[in-house]
C-alpha cells in the first residue's frame, strides 16, 4: 500500500507521508488485525503496541528497542521495515555511529599492572629473621656453657695422693637378694580365708566360683587380660572353662599346670597352702 496523507488524518496538505504510528496503524487496519492479534504474533505488550501507532516510543526503554519494536511491528503488517526505521532515524537525531570496544579492551586486558613491592611482607620476614638470628645466638651459646659443665662433671677425677692406687676395677657392692614374687603374695593374703586370683592371659575362658555354702560368687566369660578374685573363710569351689588359658594363685601362691588349653576343671581351694580338692 502507498503511504500518504488521507483528508481525515488531520496533516496538512504539504506533508507527503504519513507519521510511523499512522502508518503502522493504517496497515494493520488494513490487514484486518486487531492491536490483539499483532501483540499475539509479535510478543509486543499491547499498551506498547497502542503508544507506538500514536508515535509515543518513550515506553520502548530507548531507540534501540524502539527500532526492535517498530520492525518486527511492520513485518506483521506487511510494511517494509528498513523504511521505517530510516524514518524514525531522521526524526531522532540519526542512529549512533557504533564504537569497537573490543580492541581496547584487549588491550587493556593484556596490559600487565606493574605490581607494588609489599613493604609490610618485606617487614615481618625481616622481624622474623632477626628473632631467629638472635634466638639461635642465646640458644647456641647455652649449648655451649652446658657442654662445659657437663664435661667438667664427667671428667674422671684426679686420684688424690693419700689414695691407694689400684688398677683393677673396684668391685661392685652385692646385691640384695629380692624377695620372691609369691612370697610377697603369700603375706599380703589372710591367713584365716581363703583367696583366689584368677587372670585370662592365654584367652578367654568361662569361670565358675562358689564359696563353701555352695553361693555363686561369679559365673561368666573371663576375657584375655581380665582379672578376678575371689574369698572364702574355709573353701572356694572353680569350674575353668578353658583351664590352659588360666593363671591361678591361691592364697597368694602360683599354682602351676592348672590344665590344657580347651579342658574344663573343676577345683577346690582351703586355707593354707593350695591343695587341690
Amino acid at each position: 500500500m502507498s503511504i500518504g496523507n488521507l483528508p481525515e488524518d488531520g496533516n496538512s496538505p504539504e506533508d507527503d507521508r504519513l507519521s510511523i504510528g499512522r502508518a503502522l496503524q493504517q496497515a494493520r487496519i488494513s490487514a484486518g488485525l486487531t492491536v490483539d492479534e499483532v501483540s499475539s504474533s509479535t510478543r509486543v505488550r499491547t499498551p506498547l503496541v497502542r503508544g507506538i501507532e500514536q508515535d509515543d516510543f518513550s515506553r520502548c526503554g530507548g531507540d534501540v528497542y524502539a527500532r526492535g519494536h517498530i520492525r518486527v511491528l511492520a513485518r506483521a503488517v506487511g510494511l517494509d521495515p528498513e523504511a521505517l526505521i530510516a524514518q524514525f532515524d531522521a526524526e531522532h537525531g540519526g542512529r549512533p555511529t557504533p564504537t569497537a570496544p573490543a580492541p581496547l579492551f584487549e588491550a587493556e586486558r593484556i596490559r600487565p599492572e606493574p605490581r607494588r613491592p609489599n613493604w609490610t611482607a618485606a617487614m615481618v620476614a625481616a622481624i622474623v629473621a632477626v628473632v631467629g638470628f638472635v634466638g639461635f645466638t642465646l640458644v647456641s651459646g647455652g649449648d655451649e656453657g652446658d657442654g662445659s659443665t657437663v664435661a667438667e662433671e664427667t671428667s674422671s677425677p684426679k686420684p688424690s695422693a693419700s689414695a691407694p692406687t689400684n688398677s683393677a676395677a673396684p668391685s661392685k657392692p652385692a646385691t640384695p637378694n629380692k624377695p620372691d614374687p609369691s612370697d610377697s603374695a603369700i603375706a599380703g593374703v589372710p591367713a584365716d580365708k581363703v583367696t583366689v586370683k584368677l587372670t585370662a592371659e592365654g584367652g578367654q575362658s568361662w569361670i565358675s566360683a562358689q564359696d563353701h555354702n555352695g553361693r555363686l560368687l561369679e559365673e561368666g566369660v573371663l576375657r584375655e587380660g581380665d582379672s578376678k578374685t575371689f574369698s572364702d573363710s574355709s573353701r572356694i569351689d572353680l569350674v575353668l572353662g578353658n583351664a590352659g588359658a588360666i593363671k591361678l594363685f591361691v592364697n597368694g601362691k602360683e599354682v602351676k599346670n592348672v590344665g590344657t588349653s580347651g579342658a574344663v576343671q573343676r577345683l577346690s581351694y582351703t586355707k593354707g597352702d593350695p591343695e587341690a580338692g
